[in-house]
């Protein structure tokens, strides 16, 4: 227990040290962006800056989040508070899909409005060169910190940081063809084409949460390990119903299993601690295993939730 604790508390530095970091790296990114596309007629560059400015929400919401996450379990919530975080997660990608639509409407505006268009001046190209060394180095920053601490969030952040380079490198193209071609028209199509992968970006991080949420894995192996995990252990039967619950970084299972009719209370508690201890070794991501033990051949007709083995091979 204890340990664990020591655990979560250094998780909670690191993913406040992540926010501090984001939070002052993409407010400088988007500072400048904002300000030079507004100066130099970019509606792309004004875009991306748009993008750096949703990525510092992205950042306050992980700080804000991550002494919430680390709680520990108490009456109202039994399973902990660590879903806070994919919660977070959930809101970030409502504000970054706002922000791609609203980049799009605007776009339109400005095409429709028939205004005058001017080509981008060289400091877009510079500040344009700035955001991508930025961007990746906060992106490598937050992916290898997301994997070390099994972080959803970060994860999905630095996820977000590449496709920002992406994005990044694309007007910086614009904005060079703009001058070589002088077609500042370029320019605004872009900015389409930046507010609708924005858009992906937030509906895609949208549907990843919401498997969690709902208690859904998208990964078999991890139930063909869980059975074969379980098979392992002398004197188990028939594995069924299992149910594998994501909680942030966290698995839940609960299984049943069957033993011989004949055998202790004592036998076939012993045995359930055998299989809980084989499952946390085969799947280190798992916290918490819960165990029903039932005699030899009975069948339960209304056991509707939960996978047999034959469900996922």
């Amino acid at each position: 227990m204890q340990r664990q604790h020591e655990h979560n508390q250094r998780r909670e530095s690191q993913l406040r040290t992540a926010g501090i970091v984001g939070i002052a790296g993409n407010a400088l990114l988007a500072g400048a962006k904002i300000t030079v596309g507004y100066l130099t007629h970019s509606l792309a560059v004004i875009g991306d800056g748009i993008d750096s400015a949703t990525d510092i929400i992205t950042s306050v919401i992980g700080l804000f989040t991550a002494s919430i996450a680390n709680k520990p379990p108490d009456r109202e919530h039994p399973y902990g508070h660590q879903r806070a975080e994919t919660i977070a997660t959930k809101l970030l990608s409502f504000t970054i899909t706002f922000a791609g639509i609203q980049l799009f409407i605007s776009t339109v505006k400005h095409l429709i409005d028939g205004e005058t268009l001017e080509i981008p001046g060289n400091a877009a190209l510079y500040v344009t060169l700035f955001s991508i060394a930025g961007k990746i180095a906060l992106a490598l920053y937050k992916g290898r910190l997301g994997r070390r601490i099994n972080s959803p969030m970060l994860k999905a952040d630095a996820q977000n940081m590449r496709n920002d380079v992406l994005l990044s490198t694309t007007v910086l193209t614009g904005v060079v063809l703009s001058q070589l071609l002088a077609l500042p028209i370029l320019d605004r199509i872009l900015a389409l084409g930046i507010s609708v992968i924005i858009i992906k970006s937030g509906v895609g991080i949208f549907m990843e949460t919401s498997e969690e949420l709902m208690d859904g894995l998208d990964d078999p192996d991890v139930y063909r390990t869980l059975f074969s995990a379980v098979r392992e252990i002398p004197g188990v039967h028939h594995p069924h119903r299992a149910r594998i619950r994501k909680i942030n970084f966290q698995l839940l299972v609960d299984l049943d299993i069957e033993v011989k009719a004949d055998l202790t209370v004592q036998e076939g508690h012993s045995i359930a601690n055998k299989v809980e201890s084989r499952i946390k070794e085969r799947v280190p991501e798992v916290s918490d295993v819960l165990v029903h033990v039932e005699p030899l051949g009975v069948q339960h007709a209304q056991e509707s939730y939960g996978l047999d083995e034959d469900d996922v091979c």
